[in-house]
């Protein structure tokens, strides 16, 4: 071996030597940065390291710390580095971190205390915690641990459980409740209301909501299907319900339920515009819905319009149509305007007549005053209005019960219909036919 190999070995050893000790003494922290961070910052990341700038640390301090990083179960993996800092008298230290996901918002469910103390407490107890958190096992028992014992120190014992549940088929959210089981609404209140008296409301709605398992996402659905209609039909489409409040029921198991109600101010309705293809122009449309532009908007009368708007477009074959309704709302104006685009789907044609329990002059009679030839649009309405018809001219004596039916063809967007002539208990001599009692002009 060369002198000069010889020489770079030495060297090579000592310069080992030299980063082991300084490994293993102890020196000040310069630096300590983060990388890989997503859903958290630099500084939570160092405060639950327990690591500061300028305290004394060795290899064994920064272990320590990833160890403790790992531990806070918000992080699948945690890798550190620390080195010299430039001027070789300090630590230059990070770390890696891969953070666990998703993440999900959190919620209390007929947890008796008042949440802006627990969120308070949590935060104080985890620099993690925050709107949203992972649902790692490791969270969701601390989390669910600091809360027991939060209600422990108001004499209220009892064992908390954390877990993911569905708002939606895509929306999930983290809700801690009490372990016993989900809770049950067995009262509600409602506050801030005056347009509609509360006792209109509990009318209404008690019987969907009372018995019913808590949540607030839930809830809210049930507010929006119960008691928004209400406020819609005088025009209060502002209404909103920005607090719901939970505390257990006094003398029954459950939840009283306290929801916050903000009226707003009442809308008037403004432009009615129909958009897209419609076989019936728009204005002979808007003209039969009959809206009515004076006074708030009712949107029980608005939606009775939709109706005639539908039931006109099935005349022509719609038998599927369906409206779209857009609502553009004016908060200057206190007016709501609504796009509506009808959505008609196929167009059917009637097909073949079948009558039954007529005879063949009662048949004949029939046949000659259906209007409706096969190939054309196929009303929906017709084949009812027709028996209402037949029965007001008084063609049949001793006429009992009548009754239609459709045999729907969607692959050739055909549709038959079947007529069914009763007699009266009295009439038409048991099971014999109906029989015409006067000729058709």
């Amino acid at each position: 071996m060369s002198n000069y190999n010889r020489r770079m070995r030495r060297i090579v050893a000592f310069l080992l030597l030299s980063a082991s000790a300084f490994a293993q003494n102890k020196y000040p922290i310069a630096t300590i940065k983060v990388e890989g961070l997503k859903n958290y910052t630099q500084a939570q990341v160092v405060a639950a390291s327990g690591l500061k700038v300028g305290q004394l640390a060795a290899k064994a301090d920064f272990e320590a710390a990833r160890d403790r990083l790992v531990a806070t179960g918000v992080f699948e993996t945690v890798g550190y580095h620390f080195a010299p800092a430039a001027d070789s008298s300090q630590y230059a230290a990070s770390f890696d971190v891969v953070e666990v996901g998703p993440v999900y918002p959190v919620r209390f469910e007929g947890v008796d205390a008042d949440k802006g103390e627990m969120e308070a407490l949590l935060r104080r107890k985890d620099p993690f915690f925050g709107a949203k958190i992972p649902a790692t096992d490791v969270i969701l028992k601390r989390h669910a641990a600091v809360i027991e014992e939060f209600l422990a120190g108001k004499g209220k014992a009892e064992k908390i459980a954390g877990k993911v549940v569905a708002d939606s088929v895509d929306q999930f959210a983290i809700v801690f409740r009490p372990a016993s089981g989900p809770p049950k609404v067995a009262e509600v209140r409602f506050e801030g209301n005056s347009a509609i008296p509360t006792s209109t409301l509990l009318n209404n709605f008690a019987s969907v909501a009372y018995g019913t398992v808590y949540s607030e996402a839930g809830f809210r659905q049930l507010l929006d299907n119960g008691i928004r209609p209400f406020y819609d039909a005088r025009g209060l489409i502002r209404v909103a319900f920005p607090s719901i409040s939970v505390e257990k029921a006094q003398g029954v198991e459950g939840l009283v339920v306290t929801v916050k109600v903000v009226e707003g101010d009442a809308y008037q309705l403004g432009e009615i515009r129909l958009t897209g293809p419609s076989p019936v122009p728009a204005k002979d449309l808007i003209k039969i819905g009959g809206f009515k532009a004076e006074g708030p908007a009712n949107f029980d009368e608005i939606e009775a319009g939709m109706d005639r708007i539908k039931k006109r477009l099935r005349r022509e074959g719609f038998m599927r149509v369906a409206l779209h309704v857009e609502r553009r709302i004016d908060d200057a104006k206190k007016t709501v305007d609504l796009e509506v685009r009808p959505e008609l789907g196929i167009q059917f044609v009637f097909g073949t007549l079948t009558l039954q329990g007529l005879d063949i002059h009662g048949e004949a009679a029939v046949k000659k005053m259906w209007t409706l030839k096969p190939g054309q649009p196929f009303n929906a309405d017709y084949p009812e209005y027709f028996l209402t018809r037949i029965k007001e001219q008084g063609l049949f004596d001793q006429l009992g019960d009548t009754s239609s039916s459709t045999k729907v063809d969607e692959q050739n967007r055909v549709v038959d219909v079947t007529l069914i002539f009763r007699p009266s208990s009295t009439g038409f001599g048991g099971e014999s036919p109906a029989t015409s009692r006067r000729p058709v002009p």
